[in-house]
C-alpha cells in the first residue's frame, strides 16, 4: 500500500518533474549561483504557480546561503519554506458540529470535480465509519441531480434530491431536516457550479446558507471550495472571490496529477490563509487524499 507521499510523489509527477529538472539544471550551469542563475531559479518556481512573493523568498534564501558556504543545498530551502507557507494555513481535519449531523457544504465552477468530489469526500468518511446522506442541490441540472444519485449508489449513501428547476435552498433545507431526524453523522450538499464572477449566483448561496441555518443553527460548519488544479493562477482568483463572498472555510484541489502547476496550492496559501483540506490525484474513488504540507513539498520538488 503507497504510503501519502508516494500517493502525493505520483500525482504531483508533472509539477515536480518540470521544477526538478529545471533546479537541477540551473545548479550544474552556475554551482555558485550567480546573479543569472537566480532569475532563472525565480522563473522556474513562478512556471508552477507558486506565486511571486513565494519564489522571491526562496531566491532570497538561496542569495543568502550561497554568500555563506560554499555548496547550497537549493531544494531543501525550497522545501523549508513551501512548507512553512502551507503550514501556517495548516487545519487538514474537519470541522465538526457539537452534535451531529455536521454539515458540509460544496462549492465551484462548473467542471472542477465538485460533485465527483462530494462522492469521493462520502466514501472517505463512510470508511472512517460515519453515516453520509447526500444532497443534489444542483437543480439547474437534471444530469447532475443523476450524477449524484449514481455516486450515491456506488459509495452506499442516500441521496436527497429535488425535481430540475427547483428551489435549491429548499432541497438544502429538506435534507438537512431529514439528517436530523435520521440522525446521521454527516451531510454533505452538492450545489451548481456558478462563476465567481456572476452576482446573482453567489447570492443564491448565501441563500442556501440562510435555509441551513434555519434547521441547525450554526450550519454549514465547513463551507468547502473546490478547484480544479489545471487552471493554475485562475484558481487564486476563483478562490478569493468565493471567499468573500461565502466565508470559505477550507479547499479541495482537483486533478493535481494532470497538470504541471501544483504550486498553486502554495500561491493560495499565502494569500488567503485557506487551509487545504484534501487534494485529488486521480479518477479513483478513493483518490482523494488528505492534505500534508510536509508531504506535498516534498513531492512538489521531486523528492525520493
Amino acid at each position: 500500500m503507497l504510503s501519502l507521499f508516494q500517493k502525493f510523489k505520483a500525482g504531483l509527477q508533472k509539477t515536480s518533474s518540470k521544477l526538478a529538472t529545471e533546479i537541477k539544471r540551473i545548479i550544474t550551469r552556475a554551482p555558485k549561483l550567480d546573479a543569472d542563475a537566480l532569475d532563472e531559479l525565480e522563473a522556474a518556481l513562478i512556471a508552477t504557480d507558486i506565486g511571486v512573493a513565494t519564489a522571491m523568498r526562496i531566491v532570497e534564501q538561496t542569495k543568502a546561503a550561497a554568500a555563506r558556504q560554499r555548496e547550497v543545498d537549493v531544494f531543501a530551502i525550497a522545501r523549508a519554506e513551501i512548507e512553512r507557507e502551507l503550514g501556517e494555513a495548516a487545519a487538514a481535519t474537519l470541522a465538526r458540529a457539537g452534535r451531529p449531523p455536521t454539515v458540509i457544504l460544496m462549492a465551484g465552477v462548473n467542471g472542477t470535480g465538485k460533485t465527483t468530489s462530494t462522492a469521493k469526500l462520502a466514501h472517505r468518511l463512510k470508511s472512517e465509519g460515519q453515516s453520509v446522506l447526500l444532497a443534489a442541490c444542483d437543480t439547474f441540472r437534471a444530469a447532475a441531480i443523476e450524477q449524484l444519485k449514481i455516486w450515491g449508489q456506488r459509495t452506499g449513501c442516500e441521496v436527497i434530491a429535488g425535481q430540475y428547476g427547483a428551489d435549491s435552498a429548499a432541497v438544502a433545507f429538506d435534507a438537512l431536516s431529514a439528517a436530523v431526524n435520521r440522525r446521521v453523522d454527516y451531510l454533505i450538499v452538492d450545489t451548481a457550479g456558478r462563476l465567481h464572477t456572476k452576482k446573482n449566483l453567489m447570492e443564491e448561496m448565501k441563500k442556501m446558507h440562510r435555509s441551513l441555518q434555519k434547521v441547525v443553527p450554526g450550519a454549514p460548519q465547513e463551507t468547502l471550495l473546490v478547484l480544479d488544479g489545471t487552471t493554475g493562477i485562475n484558481a487564486l482568483a476563483q478562490a478569493r472571490e468565493f471567499h468573500q463572498a461565502l466565508g470559505v472555510t477550507g479547499l479541495i484541489v482537483t486533478k493535481l496529477d494532470g497538470t504541471a502547476k501544483g504550486g498553486i496550492v502554495v500561491a493560495i496559501a499565502h494569500e488567503l490563509k485557506l487551509p487545504v483540506k484534501f487534494i485529488g490525484l486521480g479518477e479513483q474513488v478513493d483518490d482523494l487524499q488528505p492534505f500534508d504540507p510536509k508531504s506535498f513539498a516534498a513531492a512538489l520538488l521531486g523528492a525520493e
